[in-house]
């Protein structure tokens, strides 16, 4: 025979159904709350917004000082078949000679892949102009400044203030021109020259790298390098670049090489861009401070 069930026990099974429900919003609160969020930030986004990526652009910006975060984007977006073209836009005067060649030669591996086109937004110069010739297009701005085909190598002389301050290195060496470059102390003659042998050689890589990319001639190199700067008008008219133009003409010429249809752009991640703001700021003051060669 069956106990009595309590009044207790009779409610419980009675708001069973009740208390189960509460249970489990308790349990899964925070789970519902992200789905909540998660269905109203896509119901809010335009059908564009939901649509896969076939366009990209990538920047570079500021001094150049590393390769690594440019060229690691570059090539991400050669293994990405749904991405069709890649719109390179620059603003940056320059920078350090490797760097600014790796670029060069990631940009080279992505146009055999798919179209690239550079559009100088402000500066393409030196450095950054010699990451973007063998692109398929460059576009500046009407109110860019293009060029600067050269290279320097600055080193301060700080044995002056050494002096003040009672400072005086101490050297051991081997090798003759183990020295070259030094900031301690006046050049030697036979060190400025061995610095200028490697300064001339960078700059003929250059040169030759430009006049091969942008099928210039070598005779007139005189005309369109030796570090000239340029307006954007001058600067097609020496063959640096193609077309004088804005952003908006940039995108149209990538979307027409590029064959599609119906462009959509792949979004910058907020966040990430604000970072790489302040990054490329604080680099750029650093860079003032720093020793070695220069596309600038």
């Amino acid at each position: 025979m069956e106990p009595k069930r309590g009044i207790k026990e009779f409610l419980s099974d009675l708001f069973w159904p009740v208390r189960a429900t509460l249970d489990f919003l308790q349990k899964y609160f925070k789970a519902l709350i992200f789905l909540l969020l998660l269905l109203f930030v896509l119901a809010s986004l335009p059908k564009e917004a939901l649509k896969k990526p076939n366009l990209a652009t990538v920047s570079l910006k500021g001094t150049i000082l590393s390769a690594k975060e440019t060229v690691q984007k570059l090539e991400n977006l050669s293994k990405k078949s749904s991405i069709k073209g890649v719109l390179f836009i620059v603003d940056s005067p320059g920078g350090a000679v490797a760097p600014s060649l790796e670029i060069s030669r990631a940009i080279k591996r992505l146009r055999a892949k798919k179209p690239v086109i550079t559009y100088a937004a402000g500066t393409l110069a030196s450095g950054s102009y010699y990451a973007s010739i063998w692109s398929n297009k460059i576009i500046a701005n009407p109110g860019s400044i293009v060029g600067s085909i050269g290279v320097i190598l600055e080193v301060p002389n700080l044995k002056g203030l050494l002096d003040k301050v009672g400072v005086h290195p101490q050297v051991v060496k081997a090798g003759k021109y183990k020295e070259a470059g030094t900031p301690f102390r006046p050049w030697k003659e036979y060190e400025r020259k061995e610095l200028e042998k490697v300064i001339k050689d960078t700059y003929e890589m250059f040169v030759n790298d430009v006049a091969k990319a942008r099928k210039l001639d070598l005779a007139r190199q005189d005309r369109w390098a030796q570090a000239h700067i340029f307006t954007a008008r001058q600067a097609k008219e020496e063959g640096l670049i193609d077309e004088v133009g804005t952003m908006y003409e940039a995108k149209k010429q990538l979307i027409k090489l590029s064959g599609v249809k119906k462009p959509v752009w792949q979004k910058e991640d907020k966040l990430e861009k604000f970072l790489k703001k302040i990054s490329e700021e604080t680099a750029s003051r650093l860079s003032s401070l720093l020793f070695g060669l220069k596309a600038f």
